[in-house]
């Protein structure tokens, strides 16, 4: 899909079709360029077609609200934004450590220990075309209860955390103040920087992170959990926020 602002081509991303408009929303919150859902006046598909003539929705160009600055030189995308990595096509890597308006370092939410064990299971049982194709990445918002809010899969980890966010900006939920974001991969440095974008307090993977997206976690307040499975994890960062479950014998 390619994303388009004011007319002017932005990025270009290999995606699992659909909600694609919450992805364009995700996107440019995580590269700075909107804090809230005023900030874009329209999303609409461009008249992209395929040799049938149809409309292959691939296209979509978003007109910024009046007063919101156009994105700056740093987040456009020069090349392919891989399905693995958002970072490997920023045409300047000095663009890569973005400011957040939302810093979760003040957040107060804590999380019990048993509530962080059961969001793997709960995230894999809400992954419906994963059921099907076995090949698909899943990001899922929850409540520090483990209440779940909103699941995305696509074919990319960093699509999949997009459309989340996208969600939360569209729903109201920016900052996603008290929430966990669980992801299905690994915890790499732009993960972490989406999450940190949108004021997510606590982040959760499966697999392992990446040394300089423990260093981001910690320079910027977060929790940073990985390898979480089964009754096991590894907290990297932002242990204070996480509960130790006691059981209490009679």
């Amino acid at each position: 899909m390619e994303l388009r602002v004011g007319g002017t081509a932005l990025a270009v991303t290999m995606r699992t079709p659909g909600h694609d408009v919450e992805l364009a929303h995700g996107f440019l919150l995580t590269e700075g360029v909107i804090t809230a859902a005023a900030d874009v006046a329209t999303a609409r598909w461009c008249d992209s077609v395929d040799e049938s003539g149809a409309n292959t929705y691939n296209v979509l160009d978003v007109a910024l609200s009046p007063g919101v600055a156009p994105p700056e030189a740093g987040v456009e995308r020069n090349f392919y934004t891989t399905s693995s990595c958002g970072v490997c096509g920023k045409a300047s890597l000095d663009a890569v450590r973005l400011r957040s308006r939302f810093s979760p370092a003040d957040d107060p939410v804590r999380v019990a220990d048993t509530t962080l064990y059961a969001l793997p299971d709960a995230l894999r049982e809400a992954q419906r075309l994963f059921d099907s194709t076995g090949g698909l990445h899943a990001a899922g918002l929850f409540t520090a209860d483990g209440t779940s809010l909103v699941v995305r899969e696509d074919v990319g980890r960093h699509n999949a955390v997009d459309k989340v966010l996208g969600w939360a900006l569209l729903d109201g939920r920016i900052p996603a103040a008290g929430c966990v974001l669980m992801v299905s991969g690994r915890a790499s440095f732009e993960l972490v920087q989406k999450a940190v974008m949108a004021g997510v307090p606590v982040l959760a993977a499966v697999s392992a992170p990446s040394s300089l997206a423990v260093s981001l976690a910690v320079e910027a307040g977060m929790t940073l959990v990985g390898f979480l499975r089964g009754q096991t994890m590894n907290v990297y960062a932002g242990a204070e926020r996480i509960t130790e479950h006691v059981a209490v014998g009679r």
